[in-house]
């Protein structure tokens, strides 16, 4: 599936009506198994479900992990999240909210015009796309180099995705 930074401004209303979206709801709008989904939060990549309820924070976090896992490993993907907001279940190390975070990996991939983007693209694009955050100058390089891992590894994993597809109609 792939996401944009409609996707989560979509559920809002859902997600607020109802508290929050259970895990058979996510994964019917994510396509992701619920042990997948289990998985992350048992290892801590996603916050604990606030009483089996996932909210935005949790919804956009595990967006970011699912459009990074095709190019990276999961554990890497963790070790990037917490580089940028620390502990998954507390909220007061955040550098930046998980759907802002979102909204920046969606903007900066729309940005890419489906070409494959260099080094230094990125990093111009990464800054482009992050100039409104305002934050100390150790926060804003923390996130334009999270930014940039990401917007590499969504890349790679489309461009793994296209060879797959390229190699599949070869086999037939």
């Amino acid at each position: 599936m792939s996401y944009n930074s409609n996707t989560l401004t979509a559920l809002s209303q859902l997600i607020a009506a109802s508290n929050g979206l259970t895990l058979g709801q996510i994964c019917n709008f994510t396509d992701l198994e619920p042990s997948t989904i289990q998985n992350w939060v048992r290892r801590r990549f996603v916050p604990r479900p606030v009483g089996k309820k996932y909210r935005e924070r949790h919804i956009a976090r595990i967006l970011l992990i699912s459009s990074l896992r095709d190019c990276m490993k999961l554990d890497n993907i963790g070790k990037l999240m917490t580089y940028v907001n620390g502990d998954t279940d507390d909220e007061s190390d955040d550098i930046i909210s998980e759907q802002k975070l979102y909204g920046y990996l969606c903007e900066a991939i729309s940005r890419t015009d489906n070409a494959a983007p260099t080094i230094d693209s990125v990093s111009v694009l990464v800054k482009s796309v992050t100039e409104s955050y305002d934050a100390p100058e150790e926060h804003k390089r923390r996130l334009e180099n999270a930014l940039a891992v990401m917007v590499c590894a969504y890349t790679a994993g489309k461009y793994k995705r296209q060879a797959e597809k390229i190699f599949n109609q070869i086999k037939e």
